[in-house]
């Protein structure tokens, strides 16, 4: 694991919602591995296409998942609270951080200040930073599994 981190951020969810959807200044992407978007699926008894849409430029992510027409939020999104928790996509997980490759093939975690539980609650330690870097690994790495399979 060879990544860089920001060891001095702190961050605790405020639970303000502003992360799963648009703002004046930012339009969300919240996509989806496969494996996400059918564990979605069988999870809340929806067919793909009613909460997501197909993306081709964004591998290894395959759908996007839908907005309300109201507000840009996501569809999953009732009270500022997310009715798929559990199964919260990867991109969901991260933020308000975000995983870049670096050079020398290094990745580097960087987050925003747009999220308003930055600069709150505790410092993060590296060993959270390890645990994302291993959830982002391992989830990338069973879509390029499945993807191999469907290929043999």
């Amino acid at each position: 694991m060879n990544f860089d981190y920001p060891a001095t951020v702190r961050f605790r969810c405020i639970k303000c919602g502003i992360c799963c959807g648009d703002t004046k200044e930012k339009t969300r992407h919240v996509l989806l591995l496969k494996t996400e978007a059918e564990q979605i699926a069988e999870a809340t008894s929806q067919p793909i296409p009613k909460f997501a849409e197909k993306i081709e430029t964004r591998a290894p992510y395959v759908y996007e998942m839908k907005k309300t027409v109201e507000d840009g939020k996501c569809v999953f999104l009732e009270n500022n609270r997310c009715t798929i928790y559990q199964l919260r996509p990867l991109i969901c997980r991260f933020y308000p951080f975000e995983l870049k490759t670096a050079h020398g093939g290094k990745y580097k975690f960087l987050f925003t200040e747009e999220c308003l539980g930055i600069n709150k609650g505790k410092t993060l330690s590296e060993a959270y930073f390890k645990k994302m870097f291993r959830l982002a690994y391992a989830n990338h790495r069973q879509t390029a599994d499945s993807d191999r399979s469907r290929v043999q």
